[in-house]
């Protein structure tokens, strides 16, 4: 049996449906049941647990063998980086007992020691707390979420421009749900050596510009990129319903990027899913409802 926390997300579910495919079991961890309808109908059972309920959530991962970990992202109204870290926290208490043979966790991109980076400080925080407890840990790495785009959507096809946080014409290293769930399961279903930390990526890098590029081809429309600029990045997340404390983590992890402090110094792995094919999967998604 394996347990995937975050399982109704897109990644975890994306875990998830893969060892699905694969013919294991699989218990998925939401805070809503509601969320894991269709994980049920493709055959996974469901457990309703918060990870800040430690001893809930011990008890679910007692029911498994091994585990995938996600770290739920905090509502940006909230100090971000504080709630994140009590996630943590707590995440690492409920492996103490759990009985569990190996675990994977997701991670990103650029994760370094650091006090108030969002997820760049708080993950490295969990990297280094799984290297140092008992049960083998693998960690994967991730590339810039391609479904982070995927919500601007509705507000390109009303105005045909895309804003970007990145200098349009910066090649940023991007992942699709699919292929970061096919590596975790990969690590899941591996021997207990194969540990540490892995970079995971698609098949290439992409600028804003190619993104605006694949939204026009999806809307037969002409999309422009407006570059956010780098001193308004605080103000802009602010105007977006951040607190404070989120905006100034998140242009912390946005200007790190920005000055390639975010890319890895060894070879990703890489995954099959281009950024084209990922936005025609959603637009297609989108036209089925």
């Amino acid at each position: 049996m394996y347990v995937i926390l975050g399982g109704t997300g897109q990644v975890g579910s994306a875990t998830a449906r893969t060892l699905l495919d694969e013919g294991e079991e699989v218990t998925v961890v939401t805070r809503d049941k509601s969320h894991g309808k269709d994980l049920m109908e493709a055959g996974a059972k469901l457990a309703v647990a918060d990870v800040r309920d430690v001893d809930a959530l011990r008890s679910v991962l007692q029911t498994g063998r091994r585990a995938f970990l996600l770290n739920p992202p905090a509502d940006p109204s909230s100090d971000t980086d504080t709630e994140e870290r009590e996630n943590v926290v707590a995440i690492l208490s409920a492996l103490d007992g759990s009985g569990l043979e190996k675990v994977v966790a997701a991670s990103t991109y650029g994760a370094f020691d650091g006090e108030r980076c969002g997820d760049l400080t708080v993950l490295r925080e969990f990297e280094q707390a799984l290297e140092k407890q008992a049960i083998p840990a693998a960690v994967n790495r991730a590339g810039y979420y391609m479904s982070n785009w995927a919500g601007m959507a509705e507000p390109v096809r009303g105005n045909g421009t895309l804003p970007s946080f990145f200098p349009a014409d910066l090649s940023v290293p991007m992942v699709a749900p699919a292929d970061l769930g096919k590596a975790a399961a990969r690590r899941l279903m591996s021997g207990t050596d194969d540990v540490g930390i892995e970079h995971i990526e698609g098949p290439d890098r992409y600028t804003a510009n190619d993104v605006a590029t694949a939204f026009a081809e999806q809307m037969d429309r002409k999309v422009e990129v407006q570059e956010i600029p780098r001193d308004a990045l605080e103000d802009t997340f602010r105007a977006f319903g951040f607190s404070d404390e989120a905006a100034a983590s998140y242009a912390c992890m946005t200007r790190r990027m920005i000055d390639g402090k975010t890319m890895p110094t060894d070879e990703p792995v890489r995954g099959e899913v281009s950024l084209q094919d990922y936005l025609a999967s959603v637009f297609g998604s989108q036209d089925e409802h």
